[in-house]
């Protein structure tokens, strides 16, 4: 009886038997996947050579010559091993969030351009919620701030 059940389940219901399509996302219809990639990979070379890495060693630098001059003071048990190596983490987490900017840039310059409601300042484009609030704005007498 059970194996019937099955049967007539797997016949009446194609989605059950097939299972949910591959998600796509609408970004790799739109632009070549390849594109994309070589985008990505650029960026993250870019921002480790031209930003990452200059930040991190500078600061490291300058938290040593900090210690060496007794501003900061180098920890009893490890030396100053632990401030230089915090210092070089947060150099190199800011100068890979500085160049954010700069991968924006290029990803709209193949026409990727972020949604409008996650973005703080203004759109660069058009969407309805932008739109509403600017028109919002405009009937209140007030100008949106630019970037």
């Amino acid at each position: 009886m059970s194996s019937e059940t099955t049967q007539q389940e797997s016949q009446t219901s194609p989605l059950k038997q097939t299972g949910w399509p591959m998600f796509s996302s609408p970004i790799s219809q739109i632009h070549d996947a390849e594109e994309i990639a070589r985008i990505r990979k650029e960026c993250k070379e870019e921002s480790f050579w031209y930003r990452a890495l200059p930040l991190s060693l500078g600061s490291m630098l300058v938290t040593q010559g900090l210690i060496s001059k007794g501003i900061f003071s180098a920890s009893p048990r490890f030396g100053a091993l632990p401030k230089i190596a915090i210092a070089g983490v947060l150099g190199f987490a800011m100068g890979k969030v500085s160049y954010i900017g700069e991968c924006q840039k290029k990803f709209q310059k193949i026409g990727i351009v972020p949604p409008c409601p996650q973005k703080k300042r203004r759109c660069h484009h058009t969407c309805k919620e932008c739109e509403a609030k600017s028109g919002s704005n405009e009937k209140q007498g007030s100008v949106p701030s630019a970037p």
